[in-house]
This record gives structure tokens, sequence and C-alpha cells, in this order.
């Protein structure tokens, strides 16, 4: 019995690390295909400096050389024939979701989606049935933000904040980034996402838990490059 229980318990810790190496290895593959878009579908790190930084975080979570070629020569094979996708649907608790993906076969894709939605409690809605519930928004993330850089921000148009994040509208993105590189601050990412205008609210880690398991299953298929989520947690402030 004792060997037995030796050698479940060397299997429960071998099973722990190989499941924290695969999530390493998922995100750094993600982070790779999204610098790979942020570059413009530049699959060569020695142009595509956001390639470059990816690829380097990939090694530093141990990726092994043979899979980060093999990502790259995938999106390279595929991206002639790849188009832009949103795909509408609900989660648990009614959370309203748009799936963004790129693929060279929307059939596929779609019927990837379909599988773990109802894997985990969600379903595909049909077009238009959701993309009402969400607006366009433009973010502008920071390095650092004082009381007396927002101030000047919201004088310039920035209309909320989120920690380091400026909130405004799309058609006030490029007077707000010119404001901010006037203050001499470091803009660490900049873009125009789809915000819920009226989120749902979940009441429990255990909800928010269901919806977040939802979102890094959608997320873990290397097609979708992004899941808008419509909800808010109660005990956040």
């Amino acid at each position: 019995m004792s060997g037995h229980s030796k050698w479940s318990n060397i299997k429960e810790r071998k099973g722990t690390v190989d499941k924290k190496k695969s999530e390493a290895f998922t995100k750094a593959s993600r982070d790779i295909l999204t610098a790979i878009r942020m570059g413009g579908g530049n699959t060569d790190p020695g142009v595509n400096s956001h390639l470059r930084a990816a690829i380097e975080k990939a090694r530093e979570a141990n990726m092994p050389k043979e899979n980060i070629e093999r990502l790259l020569a995938n999106f390279e094979e595929k991206k002639a024939n790849l188009a832009a996708y949103v795909f509408e649907g609900y989660g648990p608790f009614g959370v309203p979701l748009l799936i963004e993906a790129e693929s060279d076969n929307k059939n596929r894709m779609l019927s990837e989606i379909k599988s773990i939605l109802k894997e985990k409690g969600g379903s595909l809605g049909e077009t238009g049935s959701v993309m009402f519930q969400f607006r366009k928004v433009g973010e502008i993330e920071v390095a650092e933000l004082s009381e007396g850089d927002q101030l000047e921000l919201i004088d310039a148009g920035a209309e909320d904040f989120r920690g380091k994040v400026v909130m405004v509208r799309p058609e006030d993105m490029e007077k707000v980034i010119e404001k901010i590189k006037l203050l001499g601050l470091e803009i660490l990412r900049n873009e125009v996402i789809m915000r819920a205008i009226s989120p749902v609210r979940l009441n429990s880690e255990a909800e928010r838990e269901k919806i977040g398991e939802l979102i890094e299953a959608l997320e873990a298929n290397e097609e979708v490059v992004r899941v808008l989520a419509g909800f808010s947690y109660a005990e956040e402030t």
C-alpha cells in the first residue's frame, strides 16, 4: 500500500508540474500570435520587435525552440487565407460574449467555438444578438499615472480611469495620446475595444471562476484572438 501511495503522490506532483508547463506554453503561444498580429502579420523577429520580445519570454518559460518555429511556420502558411470574425454568444449566468477570431476555415472555427461553449455552459448566438450590448471604447495603458496626470488628461478628453488605463472615446484617442506624450508618460498599450454597456453582475467567486474557465478554454484555441465578456463582480470596487 505504501508503495502505491508513494507512486500516486509522484504521479500527482508530476501531473501538477505538467499542467503548469502546459499552461505556460499555451500563454507563450498566445503571446507570440498576438505579437505577430501587432506587427502586421510579420513572422520575422528581426523586423517585428513585438514578436522578438514574445519569443524571448517564451524561451524564459523553457518553451522548446521547435515549438516556437512550428508556431511561426503554421501562421506563415495560413496567413494568406486568414479572415477576421467576431462570434456572438452567451456564457453561464447570461454573460454576453464577443469572440474575436482569425481563421482560414470559418466552418471549423465555428464548430470548435460551439463545442467549447457547450462544454462550459454557454451558447452561440445569432449575428447581432449580443453586439448591441457593447460599445467601442478607447483604452490607453501607461506605466505610471498620478492624480495630477489624470486631471490633465480629463481636460484633454479622458472619460475614466481603471488603474493605469485611460478610457477615452475612440474619436479622442489621438488627442489624448498626444497629451500623454507631452506629459512624458510611457504608453504600454493603446487600442479600441468593445466594453459591455450594462455588465451582468456576478455574485460569487464560484460564478466568476466558471466564466473564467470558459474564457480560458476559448482563448486556448490558437485562432481565437480575444474574448470580451460583459460581467462585473460583486466584490470589485
